[in-house]
């Protein structure tokens, strides 16, 4: 499986979080009912650790799941801002997850372990998108395709301005 639109995805998303970063409002303000940058952040850390969980899993042979619900969590987003030190630790985390999976998700699997179907239960704001098994690529194809370029657009827009349209 090619990473590269994995890589892709992250370099993205950690780009739009040092723009948040040094745009030289320490905190900017969500819309109502938003996460802030630091929130994002540490949910992209959390998917992140789960998606690192499932590939390894699959990777050993064990059974796996993959439950984003711990991920929205606000007192769980909380404690991993403070574990991971604020915005640069999270940033930080994220890269060094991000060149994990893409070394475990891309080369290291066979064919046969990307199309192991991985039970799968996705929420949204509290609206349930995936209750069924997916394949261990699909959950990788999500996070490159929908997850990440999804954050890095929110980090965006809290910078207001049109900024969010800055990203592809």
């Amino acid at each position: 499986m090619d990473s590269t639109p994995l890589r892709d995805a992250y370099r993205t998303l950690l780009d739009a979080a040092a723009t948040v970063a040094d745009s030289g409002d320490a905190s900017p303000v969500p819309p109502a009912g938003e996460w802030n940058a630091d929130q994002i952040l540490a949910h992209v850390a959390l998917v992140g650790a789960a998606t690192l969980t499932a590939v390894s899993s699959v990777a050993s042979g064990a059974v796996t799941t993959y439950d984003n619900r711990l991920a929205q969590d606000t007192w769980t987003l909380d404690r991993v801002i403070a574990l991971a030190g604020g915005n640069a630790g999270l940033r930080d985390r994220i890269r060094i997850q991000a060149d994990a999976l893409c070394a475990l998700g891309g080369p290291m699997l066979s064919e046969a372990e990307l199309d192991t179907p991985v039970p799968t239960l996705l929420l949204s704001n509290g609206t349930l998108l995936v209750d069924e098994p997916v394949p261990l690529r699909g959950l990788l194809a999500g996070l490159a395709e929908v997850e990440l370029p999804g954050h890095a657009k929110q980090l965006l827009a809290l910078l207001g301005d049109g900024a969010a349209a800055d990203v592809p």
